[in-house]
Protein backbone atom coordinates (compact mmCIF):
# COMPACT_ATOMS: atom_id res chain seq x y z
CA UNK A 1 0.00 0.00 0.00
CA UNK A 2 1.39 3.41 -1.01
CA UNK A 3 0.40 5.08 2.24
CA UNK A 4 2.71 2.72 4.13
CA UNK A 5 5.70 4.05 2.19
CA UNK A 6 4.54 7.66 2.50
CA UNK A 7 4.51 7.14 6.27
CA UNK A 8 7.84 5.31 6.34
CA UNK A 9 9.40 7.94 4.08
CA UNK A 10 8.10 10.79 6.23
CA UNK A 11 9.35 9.07 9.41
CA UNK A 12 12.79 8.66 7.81
CA UNK A 13 13.05 12.46 7.91
CA UNK A 14 11.65 13.07 11.41
CA UNK A 15 9.49 11.64 14.18
CA UNK A 16 5.84 12.60 13.80
CA UNK A 17 2.49 12.13 15.48
CA UNK A 18 -0.38 11.01 13.27
CA UNK A 19 -1.83 14.51 13.51
CA UNK A 20 1.49 16.11 12.51
CA UNK A 21 1.78 13.69 9.59
CA UNK A 22 -1.67 14.65 8.34
CA UNK A 23 -0.71 18.33 8.72
CA UNK A 24 2.37 17.71 6.60
CA UNK A 25 0.25 15.98 3.94
CA UNK A 26 -2.10 18.96 3.84
CA UNK A 27 0.82 21.42 3.78
CA UNK A 28 4.13 20.83 1.96
CA UNK A 29 3.17 17.25 1.08
CA UNK A 30 0.10 18.30 -0.92
CA UNK A 31 2.32 18.93 -3.96
CA UNK A 32 3.05 15.22 -4.09
CA UNK A 33 -0.60 14.71 -4.91
CA UNK A 34 -1.40 12.09 -2.31
CA UNK A 35 -4.20 13.08 0.05
CA UNK A 36 -5.69 10.95 2.81
CA UNK A 37 -7.99 11.49 5.75
CA UNK A 38 -6.70 11.50 9.32
CA UNK A 39 -8.47 8.20 10.24
CA UNK A 40 -6.65 6.47 7.36
CA UNK A 41 -3.30 7.71 8.69
CA UNK A 42 -4.05 6.37 12.18
CA UNK A 43 -5.27 3.01 10.82
CA UNK A 44 -2.09 2.56 8.75
CA UNK A 45 0.12 3.64 11.66
CA UNK A 46 -1.55 0.97 13.85
CA UNK A 47 -0.94 -1.66 11.13
CA UNK A 48 2.69 -0.59 10.78
CA UNK A 49 3.16 -0.88 14.56
CA UNK A 50 1.63 -4.40 14.43
CA UNK A 51 3.97 -5.29 11.57
CA UNK A 52 6.97 -4.01 13.55
CA UNK A 53 7.93 -1.34 10.99
CA UNK A 54 7.02 1.59 13.25
CA UNK A 55 7.08 2.18 16.98
CA UNK A 56 6.08 5.16 19.10
CA UNK A 57 6.81 7.06 22.28
CA UNK A 58 4.05 8.69 24.31
CA UNK A 59 4.42 12.46 24.52
CA UNK A 60 2.46 13.80 27.52
CA UNK A 61 0.43 16.91 26.67
CA UNK A 62 -0.83 19.16 29.44
CA UNK A 63 -4.55 19.78 29.20
CA UNK A 64 -4.84 17.61 26.10
CA UNK A 65 -4.68 13.89 25.34
CA UNK A 66 -1.18 12.44 25.20
CA UNK A 67 0.26 12.09 21.71
CA UNK A 68 1.92 9.07 20.17
CA UNK A 69 5.07 10.20 18.37
CA UNK A 70 6.05 7.60 15.77
CA UNK A 71 9.49 6.52 14.59
CA UNK A 72 10.92 3.95 12.20
CA UNK A 73 12.17 0.64 13.51
CA UNK A 74 15.03 -1.27 11.92
CA UNK A 75 12.45 -3.46 10.15
CA UNK A 76 10.73 -0.34 8.87
CA UNK A 77 14.03 1.06 7.63
CA UNK A 78 14.72 -2.18 5.75
CA UNK A 79 11.20 -2.20 4.23
CA UNK A 80 11.63 1.41 3.06
CA UNK A 81 15.04 0.65 1.52
CA UNK A 82 13.73 -2.49 -0.20
CA UNK A 83 10.83 -0.52 -1.72
CA UNK A 84 13.08 2.39 -2.76
CA UNK A 85 15.57 0.05 -4.45
CA UNK A 86 13.00 -2.20 -6.13
CA UNK A 87 12.43 -1.75 -9.88
CA UNK A 88 10.15 1.18 -10.66
CA UNK A 89 7.28 0.46 -13.06
CA UNK A 90 5.96 3.63 -14.75
CA UNK A 91 2.23 4.11 -15.07
CA UNK A 92 0.58 4.62 -18.45
CA UNK A 93 -0.65 7.99 -17.16
CA UNK A 94 1.94 10.77 -17.31
CA UNK A 95 2.49 12.65 -14.05
CA UNK A 96 1.02 9.78 -12.05
CA UNK A 97 1.17 10.19 -8.24
CA UNK A 98 3.01 6.84 -8.00
CA UNK A 99 6.04 8.41 -9.67
CA UNK A 100 6.02 11.38 -7.30
CA UNK A 101 5.75 9.13 -4.25
CA UNK A 102 8.62 6.97 -5.43
CA UNK A 103 10.73 9.97 -6.48
CA UNK A 104 10.26 11.80 -3.16
CA UNK A 105 10.25 9.00 -0.61
CA UNK A 106 12.62 6.65 -2.44
CA UNK A 107 14.77 9.34 -4.00
CA UNK A 108 15.40 11.06 -0.67
CA UNK A 109 17.54 8.04 0.24
CA UNK A 110 20.21 8.94 -2.32
CA UNK A 111 20.82 10.48 -5.74
CA UNK A 112 21.50 7.09 -7.32
CA UNK A 113 18.03 5.87 -6.33
CA UNK A 114 16.45 9.13 -7.55
CA UNK A 115 18.36 8.92 -10.84
CA UNK A 116 17.21 5.36 -11.46
CA UNK A 117 13.57 6.34 -10.89
CA UNK A 118 13.78 9.45 -13.09
CA UNK A 119 15.66 7.62 -15.87
CA UNK A 120 13.09 4.84 -15.93
CA UNK A 121 10.21 7.33 -16.05
CA UNK A 122 11.90 9.42 -18.77
CA UNK A 123 12.67 6.41 -20.94
CA UNK A 124 9.05 5.26 -20.68
CA UNK A 125 7.63 8.72 -21.46
CA UNK A 126 9.88 9.19 -24.51
CA UNK A 127 8.89 5.77 -25.80
CA UNK A 128 5.16 6.44 -25.32
CA UNK A 129 4.93 10.13 -26.15
CA UNK A 130 1.61 11.03 -27.75
CA UNK A 131 1.28 12.26 -31.29
CA UNK A 132 2.35 15.84 -31.87
CA UNK A 133 -0.07 18.77 -31.81
CA UNK A 134 -1.85 19.34 -35.06
CA UNK A 135 -1.93 15.64 -35.89
CA UNK A 136 -5.32 14.67 -37.21
CA UNK A 137 -7.53 12.84 -34.77
CA UNK A 138 -8.11 9.26 -35.92
CA UNK A 139 -11.86 9.11 -36.38
CA UNK A 140 -14.64 10.86 -38.29
CA UNK A 141 -16.91 13.23 -36.40
CA UNK A 142 -20.60 12.74 -37.18
CA UNK A 143 -23.30 14.56 -35.25
CA UNK A 144 -25.45 12.15 -33.25
CA UNK A 145 -27.55 14.95 -31.73
CA UNK A 146 -28.75 18.19 -33.36
CA UNK A 147 -26.80 20.45 -30.95
CA UNK A 148 -23.41 19.09 -32.04
CA UNK A 149 -21.39 20.67 -34.85
CA UNK A 150 -18.85 18.00 -35.93
CA UNK A 151 -16.27 20.58 -37.05
CA UNK A 152 -16.48 22.40 -33.72
CA UNK A 153 -16.32 19.12 -31.76
CA UNK A 154 -13.14 18.20 -33.65
CA UNK A 155 -11.69 21.64 -32.83
CA UNK A 156 -12.44 21.25 -29.10
CA UNK A 157 -10.96 17.74 -29.06
CA UNK A 158 -7.85 19.04 -30.85
CA UNK A 159 -7.43 21.78 -28.21
CA UNK A 160 -7.75 19.19 -25.42
CA UNK A 161 -5.18 16.99 -27.18
CA UNK A 162 -2.81 19.96 -27.47
CA UNK A 163 -3.22 20.67 -23.76
CA UNK A 164 -2.28 17.08 -22.93
CA UNK A 165 0.63 17.16 -25.36
CA UNK A 166 1.95 20.44 -23.89
CA UNK A 167 1.68 19.07 -20.34
CA UNK A 168 3.50 15.88 -21.33
CA UNK A 169 6.20 17.84 -23.18
CA UNK A 170 6.76 20.03 -20.11
CA UNK A 171 6.89 16.94 -17.91
CA UNK A 172 9.47 15.30 -20.19
CA UNK A 173 11.54 18.51 -20.12
CA UNK A 174 11.44 18.47 -16.31
CA UNK A 175 12.50 14.81 -16.26
CA UNK A 176 15.43 15.61 -18.57
CA UNK A 177 16.54 18.57 -16.42
CA UNK A 178 16.19 16.53 -13.24
CA UNK A 179 18.15 13.64 -14.72
CA UNK A 180 21.00 15.99 -15.68
CA UNK A 181 20.95 17.55 -12.21
CA UNK A 182 21.08 14.15 -10.51
CA UNK A 183 23.93 12.98 -12.76
CA UNK A 184 25.87 16.14 -11.87
CA UNK A 185 25.19 15.56 -8.16
CA UNK A 186 26.45 11.98 -8.38
CA UNK A 187 29.57 13.12 -10.26
CA UNK A 188 30.30 15.82 -7.63
CA UNK A 189 29.96 13.27 -4.85
CA UNK A 190 32.28 10.89 -6.68
CA UNK A 191 34.87 13.66 -7.13
CA UNK A 192 34.58 14.64 -3.45
CA UNK A 193 35.19 11.03 -2.37
CA UNK A 194 38.16 10.83 -4.73
CA UNK A 195 39.62 14.05 -3.30
CA UNK A 196 39.14 12.79 0.27
CA UNK A 197 40.84 9.51 -0.62
CA UNK A 198 43.88 11.30 -2.05
CA UNK A 199 44.14 13.62 0.99
CA UNK A 200 44.46 10.70 3.40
Amino acid sequence: MHLDYVILGALAVRRLSGYDMRGWMEGPGRYIGYGVQLPQVYRRLAKLVERGWVDFDVDPREGRPDAKVYRLTEEGRMALLAWARSPFEPSQRPMDPDFKLRFVFGGQLGPEIALDIVSTELEYRLKHVTTSPGASLPFAYEAQIPELDPAWAREIHTMAHENGYASTAAYIAWLQLTKARLEAQIERRREDRETERHER
